[in-house]
């Protein structure tokens, strides 16, 4: 089962605060590297895919994409 968006970040984070702590062999800090690329890349996909699923939700009958604000859910 894939991970949520959420959790991906959340591990992208730990990792970004791991190699900016500096206590790591290389060879562990390469292996990091290499992770949080990796879910860098996934989550900045996953992003671009939801942008245009709400583009199609907001396409109207005619075509044209009207972007209306979003409230922020608190």
């Amino acid at each position: 089962m894939a991970k949520t968006f959420e959790a991906s970040l959340n591990e992208l984070e730990r990792i970004v605060k791991q190699l900016e702590d500096g206590d790591l062999a290389l060879e562990e800090s390469l292996k990091l590297f290499e992770d949080g690329i990796r879910l860098s890349r996934e989550c900045r996909e996953r992003l671009a895919n939801a942008e245009r699923r709400i583009e199609v939700l907001m396409k109207g009958s005619d075509g044209t994409i009207s972007l209306e604000p979003v409230e922020p859910v608190e």
